[in-house]
């Protein structure tokens, strides 16, 4: 008896790695072979003994180390932005100049903010006659 339906997709498991190292999800990726997420899904265990999500999941973290060894090698070639940025992102390096002008900012801020409440208080004692604050006192 022959097999009837559609013939099975061939699915290219090259360009499947290559849009998993670039972060795609399995839906994505159906749609640019042409597939339903199903038979993708499906052809991977057949194909590679895993489950997509297993699969996708090596793939993914494959691409991120290509690129966490990329961005490194630039920083190395010499591009400063790119060493300041990794610096931030591994060795929790900051831009501590903007933190002390912040903190400046703000410790200046409420010493005025003090002051002029100290100046108040010091012309409202100013304008009350000497019996007023006796009265307050006693």
């Amino acid at each position: 008896m022959a097999k009837t339906g559609r013939p099975p997709k061939e699915i290219d498991w090259n360009t499947v790695d290559m849009l998993l190292k670039s972060q795609c999800d399995g839906v994505a990726i159906a749609e640019i072979l042409g597939v339903c997420p199903d038979t993708l899904y499906r052809d991977c265990v057949k194909t590679n003994k895993m489950t997509f999500s297993k699969y996708s999941t090596v793939k993914k973290t494959e691409g991120k180390e290509l690129l966490r060894a990329k961005q490194y090698q630039v920083a190395m070639s010499g591009d400063r932005t790119m060493l300041v940025w990794l610096g931030k992102q591994y060795l929790n390096q900051t831009d501590r100049r903007n933190i002390a002008i912040t903190d400046d900012i703000d410790k200046t801020r409420e010493r005025e903010i003090f002051l002029s409440k100290m100046r108040r208080v010091s012309e409202n004692q100013d304008e009350q006659p000497d019996g007023d604050i006796q009265k307050e006192e006693e």
